[in-house]
């Protein structure tokens, strides 16, 4: 069964019930739904800055039950190849962003994000945006 990492754009439309993403993970299996330790770094930073904090830590933690949390730490050397070429290519990619995708490929998954144009200069990666706005 193909396997997708959600990028954090996609869980924050999860979280705040926008654009069918609910109806999309259903549809697929939350079990066949990942997501990446940096994600839920950055979810949590998210939650920290808002005024209803308590309110979105919960929600975070309700949806890092449901799916698969994958660790960055064996994603690094890849990473780390990946961004030496994207400099060398003259391509930057944030970290955050880059040590998602990494983990996307590492893993053999696909990523699932809004963020197809700037994401997609990652080689080798695969891409889906469940998003139509």
């Amino acid at each position: 069964m193909k396997q997708y990492l959600l990028d954090t754009n996609i869980c924050i439309f999860f979280l705040r019930g926008k654009y069918e993403v609910a109806d999309q993970l259903m549809e697929i299996g939350i079990g066949n739904c990942h997501i990446s330790e940096i994600t839920v770094g950055e979810l949590l930073y998210g939650a920290a800055c808002s005024i209803q904090k308590e309110k979105h830590l919960s929600q975070i933690n309700d949806l890092i039950g449901l799916l698969s949390v994958e660790p960055i730490y064996p994603v690094l050397p890849v990473y780390a190849e990946i961004k030496a070429e994207l400099r060398r290519q003259g391509s930057m990619i944030d970290d955050f962003d880059l040590l998602i995708g990494a983990t996307a490929i590492c893993k053999n998954m696909t990523l699932v994000t809004e963020n197809v144009r700037h994401l997609s200069h990652i080689p080798d990666i695969n891409i889906e945006n469940w998003i139509n706005r």
